[in-house]
């Protein structure tokens, strides 16, 4: 079983207003799943798998950077070389009846380094959380962390038996036009 964290390496951070209407092309589309399956990849590695020559690949890189379609690069570790074995997918209700629990509560989410991805959910719950944990001891020592939160009204862990498919590339349109 093929086990990954997604951590942060480097931030790319274009401060430049994202470009509107971008059109992407077949060269464009090939670059981006290129990088998506090895940022590592160099200019010179990426111009040759695309048949480009490495100056207009660079500045085609720089382009989709620019127009934020690009946002950071990212190295990939090991989550069971880490130590991490339990991997959690727990449903949090809030209680609505404080009124400043939201920002609370998601504010908490960001400073808890067991929480890896957490979403703002339609439906039955207010949250999901994807956890992960050393063992079980270690996801109660973190369960106990968030229900001390006072606005936290329910909690629902499923716990992954084993992956199936993780990490994947996103799908890249077929609308050569990107959204502003």
């Amino acid at each position: 079983m093929v086990s990954v964290i997604r951590q942060e390496v480097t931030d790319c951070h274009i401060d430049e207003a994202p470009m509107r209407n971008l059109k992407l092309d077949r060269i464009d589309h090939l670059l981006l799943e290129a990088l998506q399956q090895d940022a590592r990849l160099t200019t010179a590695e990426l111009a040759e798998r695309v048949n480009l020559s490495p100056s207009p690949c660079a500045r085609r890189i720089r382009r989709l950077e620019q127009a934020s379609l690009i946002t950071r690069y990212r190295a990939e570790l090991d989550r069971e070389r880490l130590g991490l074995a339990i991997t959690a997918y727990v449903r949090v209700r809030l209680d609505h009846c404080q009124h400043d629990g939201t920002e609370a509560f998601e504010a908490a989410m960001q400073a808890m380094a067991e929480v890896i991805d957490c979403h703002a959910m339609s439906g039955e719950c207010d949250y999901q959380l994807h956890v992960l944990a050393t063992d079980l001891h270690g996801y109660e020592h973190w369960l106990r962390q968030l229900k001390k939160l006072g606005m936290v009204s329910s909690v629902e862990s499923s716990f992954a038996i084993r992956a199936v498919k993780e990490n994947g590339t996103l799908p890249l349109p077929h609308d050569t036009s990107t959204r502003p």
